[in-house]
Formats: C-alpha cells, structure tokens, sequence
C-alpha cells in the first residue's frame, strides 16, 4: 500500500511538473498582445489595416478603448497594455518625465495634421478684431494650433514658450485683436457653429461625416514631434511582438489600405513608404 502510494504521488508530481513546463513553454511562444487607443481614427486604422497582418501572423490582439487619452499612459505603466496608439513623441516625453516612464516610439502612424476650420466664414481673410478663435486645452496641442496662427500672423509666441508645458501666457495676439477660446480638443469641431474660426485635431474631423482634412483653410506643417507614434515601454522594443508591431504599420499591405481609403486624404504618411 506505501508503495502504491509513493508511485501515485511520484506521477502526480511528474504530471504537475509536465503542466507547469507546458504552461511556461506556452506562455513564452505565446504571440499575444494588447494595444490600447483613445476614442477615434487610430483605433479604425489599426482593426481595419494592422490587425488582419497581426493575426495572419499568429497573434492573439486584444484591443481596448479608453474613453480619456490620460487614462493610456497609467494603464501601460501598470501593465494593463503592451502598446498604445494614441500620442506623439512630443506628447510621449513629457509623460515620461511627469509619470517616471520609460516609453519610446516604434513606428510613425499615419498621422491627422492639426487644420483651421470654420463654419462661419469662408476665407482667412475674414479676420478681424473680436474675431474667436478655438485651441485645445492640452498644452501640447495648443501649442501646435498656436503655432498656425503665428504663421498667419494673428499670434507672436515668446522662444521659451515650451511644448509639454506650453501656456497661452507666452502668446500675444498680432496683426488682429483675436479672442483666443480654450476648449477641449473633442469639442471644437461640434463649437465651430459659436466661435469664428477653431483649430481641429485632424483625427476629428477625419471621423466626422461629409467631413475632410483638406476643407481646412489652413493645414499644418506638423514637426515630427507632432506625428503620433505606436508607443511601448522601452524594455519590450526588441520583444518580437514590438518588432512585428512596427513591421506592419511600416508593411506595404498597410500602405496599400490607407491609400485606398479616402478618409485619411491630407494625412501624413511615414517615410518608409517613400
């Protein structure tokens, strides 16, 4: 009976042993990942052109919208995502140093350029004194609607203005006596019936109806900084599911996709497809 018993006992051991190097095998051949996205055109882009590459390639993808672009970041660092879609580089670095992250950016996405809309006037020449004018709340995307109207010349903006920690303090109005409205970035396309002119982050209006990126009456010349980027936790960048992340946004398949959809006419497209 002790005999019989040791020799159970020594098979349901090797049994659990075979499982649990079963499970680690497993968990290291695994091809899985999960990406995380704000509200909007990155999310179409990445189920629409990248996932059909992912799964051809073995990959399990989970996919999760957050309704606030600050709940991405947090969610990485507690390990929730393996990658986000959602922020530039510029927009990245100051996340690093103000949540002590080590991100970085594997890939350009084909990227909305920031473009000055109106539903009240018809041409820039319009301008006057008194004439409102929509920016986004957050500073790195004021910075960058601010940056059009210096190039209009409504707007001076000081050289230590900054980018992650910019301010309306640094900007004083030009050739005009604009009225400079601060509204959240969502909410400037649906404002533009209320103020004269807003400045619309392009992936709004590219998922807007009947809506183009090139209606605007002024685009962007968006620095690299600006382009949005997939993001990572630096020490994944040489994980194989970060490298075939990066293959397939950079894939002529993907390319071949944008290109054939004309909601993303007007954005910027990476240089490796040049």
């Amino acid at each position: 009976m002790k005999k019989h018993l040791i020799g159970v006992l020594g098979v349901a051991a090797s049994l659990l042993l075979a499982g649990c190097g079963n499970d680690q095998a497993s968990g290291e051949d695994a091809k899985e990942v999960r990406v995380g996205f704000g509200v909007g055109t990155y999310e179409q882009q990445f189920k629409e052109g990248i996932l059909p590459i992912l799964e051809e390639k073995g990959y399990t993808v989970d996919t999760t919208t957050f309704s606030q672009n600050m709940q991405l970041n947090p969610a990485m660092q507690e390990g929730s995502i393996d990658a986000s879609i959602f922020q530039s580089t510029a927009y990245m670095e100051g996340m690093n140093d103000e949540l002590n992250m080590n991100m970085t950016g594997i890939a350009f996405v084909p990227s909305a350029p920031q473009g000055l809309y109106s539903e009240q006037h018809q041409s820039l020449d319009e301008v006057e004194d008194g004439t409102t004018v929509g920016v986004p709340n957050d500073p790195v995307n004021q910075e960058r609607a601010v940056r059009i109207l210096e190039e209009l010349g409504w707007a001076t903006v000081s050289s230590d203005a900054g980018v992650t920690d910019f301010n309306l303090k640094g900007v004083e109005t030009a050739d005009y006596d604009i009225d400079i409205k601060v509204l959240d970035p969502a909410q400037i396309l649906v404002s533009l019936q209320d103020i004269d002119f807003g400045v619309v982050n392009g992936n709004y209006i590219a998922n807007a109806p009947d809506r183009k990126i090139t209606d605007a009456l002024k685009i962007e010349d968006t620095p690299e900084q600006h382009r949005i980027v997939v993001t990572i936790d630096e020490e994944n960048e040489d994980a194989e599911w970060a490298k075939d992340l990066k293959a397939a946004y950079e894939s002529e398949e993907f390319k071949e996709y944008i290109e054939s959809n004309e909601q993303y006419d007007g954005f910027i497209l990476t240089e490796e497809w040049n």
